[in-house]
């Protein structure tokens, strides 16, 4: 017999069937609550609330466990390329040679925008927040690729999964270049995807462009690590958007607004910038530490400790190590990199952080990385955003091919109660 959670309310009793993943996670079906009791749950942040089944991503934050599609996490960043998970991410399982052939055939089909994308681009100040305009730029595509996916249709599913994975690179490097005053650059069919951020971002049309293989291989884990992590916010509004049947690109476009603030994707972005100001403060490590242990002090170390993690960031040991390799390959010589291991040092055998668990976070780390490719912290995001892609796109297929329904959460209001209208001459 299954297990069941019994409600009373007002002398009445209530029976909700338990729901057991295939991990062993556990939760209740309150689908009905409403419809038997007249009540709804208030859970703000929705902290306690699964919105949804899902086989994708499994997350055990106590064990520090990341899971695609069952795989380990860190097996998949030592072992595959970016684009092998993506298809494991999407479609359910790693590629077969035929299947991983075919699936760069059809993106190397799609890896070129539609000229007119230019206008679109040019019509934003140089100064405009690189996210706000890869958010528009990728609405836009809406615009060139008008016929809905039929969600039943494989082919038509397969062809709008390889489309978006192809035209986002392109447009974030367009974003990049429009802000360093660049020439655009395009796609190379020849080139490996990795390798293509990469060239797009930065070669410049009067010199040779270099591959160095300690970033490529760096960028590669990266973006894996960035793949999906479950119901995350930018997921979440996803399949939100999604389950309005709006358009794959209109619905990867609330994923890149999702993904902007400071608090998601941003924060990577907050770690160089909370580097910069400890340097522009004299580089007094010790202070921003004290500060940190000050329950007082508003200041807050960014890039340690997750929301989801209590133990470790299991992402976070892999691009460590990368972060290392990238650092010494490349020959940096910049302050900014002293004072993150000084902080790393600290956080990994201060007790004070050690017994909080407040660990380096793989924000941390790939800021680092993203700073010394020469990225400007604005740009962070974005090369986030085409590592979360195929886990937006997975979540959003799921999503539709489940049939689940519109997304409609419940509120209570605490708002006046009714109240008669006041003519203004009398207010």
């Amino acid at each position: 017999m299954s297990e069941t959670v019994k409600l009373t309310f007002e002398g009445k009793e209530y029976e909700f069937p338990i729901v057991v993943g295939t991990e062993n996670e556990k939760g209740i079906d309150i689908d009905k609550l409403r419809a038997l009791t007249g009540l709804i749950t208030l859970d703000s942040g929705y902290k306690n609330t699964g919105a949804c089944k899902s086989a994708i991503t499994y997350l055990d934050g106590e064990k520090g466990i990341l899971r695609y599609r069952g795989y380990d996490i860190e097996e998949l960043a030592e072992k595959a390329d970016f684009l092998e998970v993506a298809y494991l991410l999407v479609f359910g399982e790693l590629p077969t040679k035929a299947e991983y052939d075919k699936f760069i055939k059809t993106i190397h089909k799609y890896t070129l925008v539609h000229e007119e994308m230019k206008g679109i681009l040019d019509g934003f100040p140089k100064t405009a927040h690189p996210m706000g305009i890869l958010a528009s730029l990728t609405s836009a595509l809406t615009a060139f690729n008008p016929k809905s996916v039929d969600v039943s249709c494989e082919k038509d599913v397969y062809e709008a999964v390889c489309k978006a994975i192809a035209k986002i690179p392109v447009l974030s490097s367009w974003v990049y270049r429009k802000r360093e005053g660049l020439p655009l650059n395009y796609y190379n069919n020849e080139l490996g995807y990795i390798e293509n951020i990469l060239q797009m971002t930065f070669s410049i049309p009067t010199e040779k462009y270099v591959m160095n293989p300690k970033v490529v291989s760096a960028l590669n884990k990266l973006l894996i690590l960035h793949g999906d992590h479950e119901q995350n916010c930018s997921t979440s509004t996803v399949r939100l958007v999604g389950s309005s049947h709006a358009g794959l690109f209109a619905t990867i476009s609330s994923g890149v607004s999702a993904l902007w603030g400071p608090l998601h994707g941003g924060a990577n972005q907050a770690v160089v910038e909370m580097l910069e100001d400890i340097k522009a403060d004299g580089g007094d490590v010790e202070k921003y530490i004290n500060k940190a242990k000050d329950k007082d002090d508003p200041f807050r170390l960014m890039g340690f400790g997750h929301r989801v993690y209590k133990n470790f960031d299991p992402r976070a040991k892999i691009i460590k190590q990368a972060a290392d390799e990238v650092l010494h390959s490349l020959g940096i010589d910049d302050p900014i990199f002293d004072i993150a291991k000084h902080l790393e040092k600290v956080a990994l055998e201060d007790d004070y952080f050690k017994s909080r668990n407040l660990y380096p976070n793989v924000d941390f780390y790939s800021g680092i990385i993203y700073r010394a490719l020469g990225m400007h912290v604005e740009m962070f995001t974005v090369l986030f955003a085409i590592g979360r892609l195929p886990g937006w796109i997975a979540q959003w297929k799921e999503m539709r091919q489940g049939n689940e329904p519109i997304g409609r959460p419940r509120q209570i209001y605490v708002g006046q109660t009714q109240r008669k209208f006041v003519d203004i001459s009398k207010r």
